[in-house]
């Protein structure tokens, strides 16, 4: 599924039900829409909240957060450099909508022993995330689109040699990845660029 095709999937899932999603192996994805929120989410909005779990063979689902993707994507570049261009070019295509089992095409029979999951797990939660981010987010974003927060930070973790400890403590301080990785694809932004090149991030 593209992300339009997603995006209308997700939201025509029953309510209070495990809806599942993708499945790979021994691994699923599924989305959970609670007709009921705690506190914590009072400002969302109920029929665009949603959540995402993860069940990996015969264990009990779990809710994957951020940081599963962006190790899991870390440890693919820190293995394989050489598949830096063609790891940032797949998840900027899933950043701009494309199905993210096209956007893997290249990289798919590629040999990655360091990672958490498949390529096509990962690729399916990255959609999944930037959905959420875009969709479900029930606060103010300094972005937009809100998801550019995700992808700055996943351009950041396969781009930058920086550890992946200091890239960690960033990212789960709440900082904002450098603009150089958003800049052109934020309508906020002075430098927004509809027709931009692809890895233009690389050439600032």
């Amino acid at each position: 599924m593209n992300y339009c095709q997603l995006k209308e999937f997700v939201y025509s899932a029953p309510f209070d039900v495990m809806t599942e999603v993708y499945k790979n192996d021994d691994v699923v994805l599924s989305i959970y829409r609670p007709t009921k929120l705690s506190k914590r989410f009072k400002n969302y909005d109920v029929n665009k909240n949603f959540q995402i779990y993860m069940q990996e063979g015969s264990n009990k689902p779990f809710r994957p957060n951020h940081l599963r993707m962006f190790i899991d994507l870390k440890l693919r570049v820190m293995e394989h450099p050489e598949l830096k261009e063609l790891l940032l070019v797949s998840f900027d295509k899933i950043f701009y909508g494309s199905d993210p089992c096209n956007a893997i095409a290249m990289i798919r029979d590629q040999n990655f022993t360091l990672c958490l999951n498949s390529i096509e797990i990962t690729s399916k939660l990255a959609q999944l995330f930037l959905l959420e981010q875009n969709e479900g987010f029930g606060r103010y974003s300094k972005y937009n689109p809100p998801s550019l927060y995700l992808q700055g930070w996943i351009r950041t973790f396969l781009n930058e040699t920086t550890s992946i400890d200091v890239l960690l403590k960033g990212l789960t301080n709440n900082n904002t990845p450098k603009v150089k990785y958003t800049k052109m694809d934020d309508r906020k932004q002075v430098d927004y660029n509809n027709h931009k090149e692809p890895l233009w991030y690389l050439k600032s």
